[in-house]
């Protein structure tokens, strides 16, 4: 490797001239080898300052930056201290619907046999139905099924097929009379699974039992802020809580019953509409 001219830099101290070849580390060997660099002509490495400066100075720039960095979110700020209650009203009225459950149970020696049993009965429980006004809309099949019956070692001995039909009845005064022409037609395989009462519209009772919860909810805070020693103050929030209340069951006979009487009685009593709020007062 031959050095090209301008390599070769004089030093400024005048005793001694000293020439310094500038050349890469991994060429020194090779050069020294073929005679072109003294041992005492030590390889001259650039100055590192200025890398040491760009280290420093990216260092400095992350230091700034994290203590530019935005604090860390902190959680949502805390509820302002308030005194809440819960207020239960409840308003009754009387129902003026049942909702009725008939089924109708045949059985067979073959499960065709016994299906066209129940249907023949079922349609002639649907017929009384129908032609007592009950709307279209307030009849529905709720249930149907086809199963065997066993005898004691364990063989099918027939089947056996349930058929239950669902009616809402709008009028109380003839419900009972209408159920008694239901089971008759259907004869010993009707099934009176279940009667329940209910209010067709609700809302006037609902509407007053909400007004009766809030105001007990409001006799709560003050009774509880009195107590502490404070008073309540601003109104921050009010929810009225959801209230699993079902219609009323009411027990009924079975067809064996049904046939002794000429109406089935029916007792609606009363119907409670209950409404829970939640009301949360600031402390004053």
């Amino acid at each position: 490797m031959l050095l090209a001219p301008g390599l070769f830099a004089r030093s400024r101290v005048e005793k001694t001239p000293v020439f310094r070849a500038v050349v890469a580390d991994d060429a020194a060997p090779a050069l020294m080898r073929a005679g072109r660099v003294q041992p005492d002509q030590r390889p001259f490495r650039p100055p590192r300052m200025k890398r040491a400066l760009t280290l420093t100075a990216v260092a400095l720039a992350l230091a700034l930056a994290g203590c530019a960095a935005p604090a860390t979110a902190t959680g949502p700020a805390a509820a302002p201290p308030g005194i809440s209650a819960r207020g239960v009203g409840t308003v009754s009225g009387t129902p003026d619907t049942v909702t009725v459950v008939l089924g109708v149970a045949t059985n067979g020696p073959a499960a065709a046999a016994a299906l066209k049993d129940n249907t023949a009965r079922a349609t002639a429980l649907i017929e009384v139905l129908r032609g007592s006004g009950v709307a279209p809309e307030d009849l529905r099949t709720s249930g149907l099924s086809i199963y065997p019956t066993y005898a004691d070692g364990g063989t099918i001995s027939g089947y056996e097929v349930s058929n239950q039909v669902t009616a809402v009845l709008r009028d109380l005064a003839g419900a009972g009379a209408l159920i008694d022409a239901a089971a008759q037609a259907a004869g010993d395989a009707v099934r009176v699974q279940q009667i329940t009462f209910s209010l067709d519209d609700d809302a006037e009772q609902r509407a007053a039992a909400r007004a009766d919860a809030v105001r007990r909810a409001e006799a709560q805070i003050a009774e509880m802020a009195q107590a502490a020693g404070a008073s309540p103050g601003g109104l921050l929030s009010i929810t009225e809580i959801p209230v699993e209340a079902g219609p009323q069951p009411f027990a009924a006979a079975d067809g064996a019953a049904a046939e002794q009487a000429s109406a089935v009685p029916l007792l609606p009593g009363t119907q409670d509409v209950t409404v829970v709020v939640e009301v949360v007062r600031a402390i004053g």
